[in-house]
């Protein structure tokens, strides 16, 4: 994110300034956060892919991603609720 951020501040803003007409640099839009999230529907058969997952988000953030659960049960997709089913990592400051 600290990458991303000096980009920001260095071209987008400006650019962004320009093309919605704003008088001051503080009116632009700032990025607070980014959310990266995977939806694994292989893990309800292979726990194996749900850990393949993890790791290439983590390769992907540079932070640890937390598996996400069902929250609840769904026949149709034969998902129970509590299960995992995928990882998501928020992406704020400099970490």
């Amino acid at each position: 994110m600290a990458r991303l951020r000096e980009v920001y501040k260095s071209e987008i803003a400006a650019k962004l300034k320009e093309e919605l007409g704003l008088a001051n640099v503080m009116q632009v839009p700032k990025i607070t956060k980014i959310t990266l999230n995977m939806g694994v529907g292989e893990a309800l058969g292979d726990k194996k892919a749900l850990e393949n997952a993890v790791a290439d988000m983590t390769l992907i953030a540079g932070q640890k991603p937390i598996v996400t659960k069902a929250r609840k049960s769904i026949a149709g997709f034969k998902v129970r609720e509590g299960w995992p089913i995928g990882c998501k990592v928020t992406l704020r400051s400099d970490r």
